[in-house]
């Protein structure tokens, strides 16, 4: 399908950094190859992508052909580093991008047919309710600070007994490696317990983040198995980069590369519109942002967080693949 993408030869400022989103996008629609997948709805999709973003100078990789909710995304990403796994601290915040899968499944394991809507709202008011219907299992965030352990407590006629032990929190231990050991290879935090993905939500999409030490400058190479481009990618980048920022901030280093991988990178045919319109806008200006220090990088606030040079085009509303 031809897109009404602007080619190079018409872009006012063909080196943008946001054109390597653009042309990833353009290729999926145009060359994807078109596939079912888990939600039904359908898809066009490639095998591996790569994107380089520096975030030298304060410079972010944040979406201007479209508007990008960024302080949607870095809620969330806050909300990992807690480690919670409930969708009730999200939507008493106003963020609404987790409700749908608690939703159905209330729905599939009662039915009852309470509207999105009214869910949400008994979230808010029921504690009980949402303790019961909130969470989401085991997802990122208590993987990245509370991977569980088990260590053996004896043994009985049917072999080795075991009972769970201290969590390890990979964040902090990334955190202490970045400060003392630089050169080390294994500053890696892993989402994807396979032990425990079943009790998911949703098994996790950005799964593997590895940094990386160049003098002063602090690199981060995130995998990501699954992406939606359409919708999902945008928030990605922007958590990555805070990611990075935060633990840049965290370890006395400058930002440095953020390189963003993709496995099984798509885009939903429901979201026709959406590409079309997209690949017909220019990208336009620089957004930075500012970081407040923050005692630990489990401290940040969303008020720590100032975006500037950002004036984007209007959002672009398309469904969410559930």
């Amino acid at each position: 399908m031809a897109s009404t993408f602007l080619r190079d030869d018409s872009r006012p400022d063909p080196n943008h950094w946001e054109y390597q989103y653009l042309d990833l996008m353009r290729r999926i629609w145009e060359e994807g190859s078109e596939r079912q997948d888990r939600t039904g709805v359908g898809t066009r999709s490639i095998m591996g992508a790569i994107l380089r973003f520096d975030l030298a100078d304060g410079a972010m990789p944040l979406i201007t052909t479209k508007r990008v909710y960024w302080k949607t995304a870095t809620r969330e990403m806050l909300w990992f580093l807690t480690g919670s796994t409930n969708i009730r601290p999200l939507v008493l915040q106003g963020v609404k991008i987790w409700n749908e899968w608690p939703h159905a499944r209330y729905l599939l394991e009662t039915g009852d047919r309470m509207s999105l809507d009214d869910f949400v709202a008994r979230i808010i008011e029921d504690d009980a309710f949402a303790a019961q219907w909130g969470d989401l299992g085991p997802v990122y965030g208590k993987q990245w600070v509370d991977w569980p352990t088990y260590e053996q407590a004896g043994e009985d006629e049917q072999g080795a007994l075991f009972r769970k032990g201290e969590g390890i929190n990979q964040v902090a231990e990334v955190v202490r490696s970045l400060r003392d050991n630089p050169g080390s290879r294994r500053h890696i935090i892993e989402g994807w317990n396979v032990a425990q993905l079943d009790s998911m939500a949703l098994p996790p999409c950005h799964k593997t983040y590895q940094f990386h030490v160049a003098g002063e400058r602090l690199n981060l190479a995130l995998y990501q198995r699954s992406c939606d481009v359409a919708l999902g990618l945008p928030f990605n980048l922007w958590g990555a980069a805070i990611m990075l920022r935060m633990m840049a901030q965290q370890t006395g280093h400058e930002p440095g590369e953020l390189v963003w991988m993709g496995g099984d990178t798509h885009l939903y045919l429901n979201h026709a519109h959406l590409i079309e319109e997209q690949l017909s806008r220019q990208p336009a200006g620089t957004p930075r942002l500012e970081l407040r220090q923050a005692d630990s990088i489990f401290d940040y606030t969303i008020d720590d967080f100032s975006v500037t040079g950002y004036d984007p085009h209007p959002p672009i509303k398309a469904p969410v693949a559930v």
